[in-house]
């Protein structure tokens, strides 16, 4: 009897180390797919590897999706976007633009702005200063102090083909439509046309002439664009944003507009009373 009880006592420790083990091997590789993140559209992925959509996962330590700025960490908190982008702020910039076609003048405007983020609500629910001024910093280089509406010579582009890239066949170019640059941040390609109008609520595959006509819309796609190719990844530095607007800038293809960008972001932070922190060119 003693022996056999050894023998059971041995069985069942060994039967207890086998249950403990496949326990340890689960929890390890739940919290290593975990890691993985891989989130659907819209969600963030946390600093711990987790997809959500509230400040844990979109805040600090953000790594990817619809990240909200820093966060508010780094000394640079979260504001509000219409008690930050003042009067005042918004026409130090607009009345910059010279020229007599300077078309901007009279369609980009304060209340246009507030109109477009009051419809656009994820754009300034969680915004920061240094983010404010890399958003205004882009739409400064991209307009000419929100002086162009559209493309200039984008017609013209899009006569000889440009801007239709026929291999998103989700997104089809519709005949005689041009997805030239328009916009507060020009928007560009059928690709990028057809996923902003799908979000919001505009079939601009067929009408892309619509974001040069409406002011607000014009603001709309612009905050469409940023939250959803350039915010994701603003964490990372005011650089990185440069390559999401335009990553042909980066890497000595064009180094005048990068320092241009650059040269923006830097005195919209000192407008703004913020330091412009590490990264600043792509």
């Amino acid at each position: 009897m003693a022996n056999h009880a050894k023998t059971t006592s041995r069985n069942e420790q060994f039967a207890l180390f086998l249950t403990t083990l496949f326990f340890l091997i689960l929890t390890v590789s739940k919290s290593v797919s975990s890691q993985n993140c891989g989130c659907a559209s819209g969600l963030c992925c946390s600093q711990h590897g987790y997809c959500g959509t509230t400040d844990d996962y979109c805040g600090v330590g953000c790594k990817e999706g619809p990240c909200r700025s820093n966060g508010g960490g780094n000394n640079d908190p979260t504001v509000s976007l219409e008690g930050t982008v003042t009067p005042e702020f918004f026409n130090s910039i607009i009345d910059q633009a010279t020229g007599s076609d300077c078309k901007g003048k009279g369609f980009y405007t304060h209340d246009a702005f507030l109109a477009a983020a009051n419809s656009y609500p994820s754009f300034g629910s969680s915004i920061s200063k240094r983010e404010i001024a890399a958003f205004f910093a882009h739409v400064t280089h991209e307009t000419q102090f929100m002086c162009y509406i559209e493309e200039v010579d984008g017609p013209a582009k899009a006569a000889r083909g440009e801007y239709c890239d026929t291999s998103k066949t989700d997104f089809p170019c519709a005949p005689g439509k041009g997805y030239y640059g328009r916009g507060a941040i020009q928007l560009s390609w059928n690709y990028n046309y057809g996923p902003c109008g799908r979000d919001l609520k505009e079939d601009l595959l067929a009408s892309p002439e619509k974001v040069a006509q409406d002011q607000v819309l014009a603001f709309k796609t612009a905050f469409w664009f940023w939250t959803t190719k350039a915010r994701g990844v603003f964490n990372q530095g005011f650089g990185a944003t440069i390559k999401a607007v335009n990553g042909i800038e980066c890497n000595g293809g064009d180094s005048a507009s990068v320092n241009k960008r650059m040269g923006y972001f830097r005195d919209y932070c000192v407008k703004l009373g913020v330091e412009p922190g590490d990264n600043l060119s792509c």
